[in-house]
């Protein structure tokens, strides 16, 4: 299925603002009951889904899909158990909504606090992974949210066989089954028309590649999560204990090359270096990382291709880093703020004083002292399952979960009072 015709995008975005009302007023105990049901309708909803995903699978390979992107594409009993897992969590929660927060009572007797609401309707547009599908519709629910999806072409299948299941359960429920919308039509200039529909759509969170990010913020008339590319940094400075620095570089670069949270420049501290890269070059080796040295770096690597401006730029996506020897403390700072990405930045330090300075100093979304950038995700956060990931500092930062697809309405209890 490439396209349909007769869906009408801004019919379903009225639709979905409509069902958004609906789904505001549900109680905490609805919500988890939806999706608990939810879950175990995936679950049972298994065999068809993973001949489904087999469609999707089969038409990735005849366009010359990547192997790495037909594993996001791919569908497994475990990974559908993981999909219905993934639900459950989040049915355990807090729910944020409707939460009264910072009740202050003022002089004239009355009380005034700030109580958070869901956002309305949220459009997703994202690549591949059909598990998006389902996490993104239950974080949706769960804060009180519509939300319209729109995956790539290459899942089609797999994402409308993930709906079915969805809808299925509203309709026992006897909701409307536009809180979630799975857009059917996969040509491009859906995407066109769903970014013009601000007076239905709160906001767009896109997932995917930074062709695609830039794609919808330059086209939308909607607010827009921004999350271009993650240029992760790793700093040695010269306090490091050589050991944690080590185990830090090699998960951050090697265990997951693809994921935004990964390393991509490793800073070092000249006073450390003689004697943490030649470790660092022999740890580096089993997973074939191929590295980009600056001129001090490059002896201690066999092969290494010298470091340019771009590749300070790049997110390689890849077993990949670029390397650099650091005058200092200070330089360290200078070159991580001149080419950040705003994602996760990393020093590696025994020095307190120091490691409370880089926390200070460096504003990106997170921030982390003796540990590896791969925690830089919702769940490893605490927030369960996220939506994504902010990069620009409104309305959200960083990882986003429940709490980020609320905002937040001024209350106020009085008992008669008016202004003089």
């Amino acid at each position: 299925m490439t396209e349909n015709n007769t869906f009408s995008i801004a019919e379903a975005a009225a639709q979905a603002k409509s069902a958004s009302r609906v789904v505001a007023q549900l109680t905490t105990t609805e919500k988890n009951a939806l999706l608990t049901d939810i879950a175990a309708a995936i679950s049972a909803g298994k065999d068809f889904i993973l001949q489904e995903n087999e469609k999707d699978i089969s038409a990735g390979r005849a366009k010359g899909l990547t192997d790495a992107m037909l594993d996001r594409l791919l569908l497994t009993g475990p990974r559908i158990d993981d999909i219905a897992d993934a639900i459950r969590e989040i049915v355990a929660l807090t729910d944020p909504v409707g939460d009264i927060r910072n009740l202050t009572l003022r002089p004239n007797g009355m009380q005034v606090g700030k109580m958070a609401i869901p956002l309305g309707v949220i459009a997703m547009i994202y690549e591949a992974r059909p598990n998006v599908t389902a996490e993104a519709a239950a974080l949706c629910i769960k804060s009180g949210n519509a939300v319209i999806l729109r995956g790539g072409s290459e899942a089609i299948y797999s994402n409308l066989a993930l709906a079915q299941c969805l809808h299925q359960v509203l309709q026992q429920h006897g909701i409307s089954r536009e809180i979630v919308t799975v857009i059917p039509d996969t040509s491009r200039g859906v995407i066109e028309d769903l970014l013009k529909q601000s007076q239905s759509i709160d906001l767009v969170i896109p997932r995917g590649g930074e062709g695609l990010i830039r794609y919808v913020t330059e086209n939308s008339r909607i607010p827009v999560i921004q999350h271009f590319k993650g240029v992760c940094h790793l700093f040695i400075d010269k306090y490091a204990d050589i050991n944690k620095g080590l185990d830090i570089l090699v998960n951050g670069k090697t265990q997951k090359p693809s994921a935004c949270n990964a390393l991509e420049t490793l800073l070092v501290h000249k006073d450390i270096a003689a004697g943490f890269l030649p470790a660092a070059a022999k740890a580096l080796v089993p997973a074939q990382v191929r590295i980009h040295a600056c001129e001090l770096s490059q002896p201690y690597f066999r092969d290494a291709a010298p470091a340019t401006p771009e590749d300070y730029h790049a997110e390689y996506l890849a077993q990949e880093i670029a390397v650099k020897v650091v005058d200092g403390f200070d330089a360290a700072i200078g070159h991580i703020n001149e080419f950040t990405s705003d994602h996760t930045e990393v020093i590696v330090s025994q020095d307190y004083s120091r490691a409370q300075q880089f926390i200070r100093r460096i504003n990106s979304s997170v921030v982390m002292i003796n540990a590896s950038s791969r925690f830089s995700d919702g769940g490893q956060l605490g927030l369960g399952s996220e939506i994504g990931i902010s990069t620009s500092k409104l309305h959200a930062y960083g990882p986003m979960g429940l709490e980020a697809l609320t905002t937040e309405k001024f209350v106020v209890f009085g008992d008669g009072q008016i202004r003089d």
